[in-house]
């Protein structure tokens, strides 16, 4: 039987409240990993958020968590080259290294691309991944090469649009169908897309709501 990829719902008042109380309290900056071993303790869960340089990861991260710079946004992709693990009241939120920028030198996308693929199939406290994906744009070749990676791995992961309040209505009813039809290969995804728009907030709470549910 072929899976639905459907809308996340709104989260319902508990949800929304537990999830808002998961980043009303501390979240900070732990450390930048450039290698596995640098990695901190399997102590807690994790959920991680992986997407194509420039898709807005840090603008995401900084909204879900209600911090202005707590992720640094650049105006260069490609240049976050490690992985960035924060803290917060559950489980870490980790901020890998955007892929899919050409434009890098060679031997450092191939670093750190290596650092990407061994730290997705190889943490075991990693809960789910969000891979992101620019609504203005769908999902690339480069987005079905970690979905598949995280597919072999074994890891459930959930698509976020972003920059969502950057195209028509029209448009993000495109992509979405765009979207769906390219997750139906991928047996590790979860059937629920999020749409968000980090300058507008949509989304937002319910991406948070889906986070605390699985601390």
């Amino acid at each position: 039987m072929q899976i639905q990829f459907a809308l996340a719902p709104e989260p319902d008042p508990d949800a929304r409240e537990k999830g808002r109380l998961l980043f009303a309290g501390p979240v900070d900056f732990l450390k930048g990993v450039v290698a596995m071993d640098g990695l901190p303790p399997p102590d807690r869960l994790e959920v991680c958020f992986a997407g194509r340089s420039n898709v807005g990861k840090s603008s995401l991260i900084n909204a879900l968590t209600g911090r202005k710079s707590l992720a640094r946004a650049s105006n260069t992709p490609g240049r976050t080259q490690e992985i960035n693990y924060f803290t917060t009241m559950g489980p870490y939120l980790v901020d890998l290294p955007g892929y899919g920028y050409a434009e890098a030198p060679k031997a450092t996308v191939e670093i750190w691309q290596r650092l990407l693929k061994s730290y997705l199939s190889g943490r075991a406290t990693l809960r789910r991944a969000f891979v992101l994906v620019d609504t203005r744009h769908g999902v690339k070749s480069v987005d079905e090469d970690i979905m598949t990676l995280l597919d072999r791995s074994a890891v459930t992961f959930q698509v976020v649009l972003t920059k969502a309040d950057k195209v028509s209505q029209s448009e993000r009813e495109t992509v979405v169908e765009q979207v769906r039809a390219a997750l139906a290969k991928h047996p590790a995804a979860y059937p629920e897309l999020v749409i968000t728009s980090s300058e507008k907030g949509d989304g937002i709470e319910t991406l948070r709501a889906l986070i605390a549910a699985l601390a």
